[in-house]
């Protein structure tokens, strides 16, 4: 998987291809899934109306960041608890926020049970709020598409600081990374066309 769908298609950073090697994919998906789909480059339901995103999707929003080892970083959409424990192998702290408390129940039993993470701080919560308490945070990655970037991510967000969303229609999305210059100044990059589901 990491070699065909990550690296092949642009992901260079060795810490990244790194931390997609400690963490196996087919611990956060049903059993029903075979190992063929545990580890292809396509998103998997994972109840809820949700989804586990493709690995390369993954990647390329956590590269597209820059994120390093000192960096505090927000998650919004906890889902499985995938993307979680990738950027637990990357950055200092991460603050992952879950609208569904059953996929904030289940991620949190999936990871303690396999992981020894001591750097990941979840909560049940309305991902468009944030987690005001624990900011500003050097990063912030969305999971889910907004048709707007929502203003307390904005604040939450250090100057110098990122964040990637997906932005757009259930017809037509952009990846968007933004970057904040200033306590109102922003940055805005398109980094590709995506497909994710709605913000909640």
């Amino acid at each position: 998987m990491v070699k065909n769908q990550i690296v092949k298609r642009g992901i260079t950073e060795r810490n990244i291809i790194n931390a997609f090697l400690h963490v196996p994919r087919h611990l956060f998906i049903a059993e029903a899934f075979s190992e063929k789909d545990a580890y292809g480059d396509y998103p998997l339901g994972i109840g809820y109306n949700q989804t586990i995103s493709q690995p390369y999707i993954v990647a390329l929003m956590i590269q597209s960041l820059e994120i390093n080892k000192k960096d505090t970083v927000l998650e919004i959409g906890t889902g499985s608890g995938y993307q979680t424990a990738i950027l637990a192998e990357l950055c200092d702290k991460v603050f992952t926020v879950e609208y569904i408390p059953e996929l904030n129940e289940r991620a949190r039993k999936v990871l303690n049970k396999n992981f020894n993470y001591t750097n990941i701080f979840m909560k049940v919560g309305d991902g468009k709020e944030g987690w005001r308490e624990y900011s500003p945070f050097d990063k912030i990655i969305v999971s889910a598409c907004a048709d707007y970037i929502p203003e307390p991510l904005l604040k939450q967000l250090k100057v110098g600081g990122k964040m990637i969303i997906p932005k757009g229609t259930e017809l037509y999305q952009k990846l968007l990374l933004v970057e904040k210059k200033g306590e109102n100044s922003y940055n805005t990059k398109e980094i590709t066309g995506c497909n994710f589901v709605k913000l909640v």
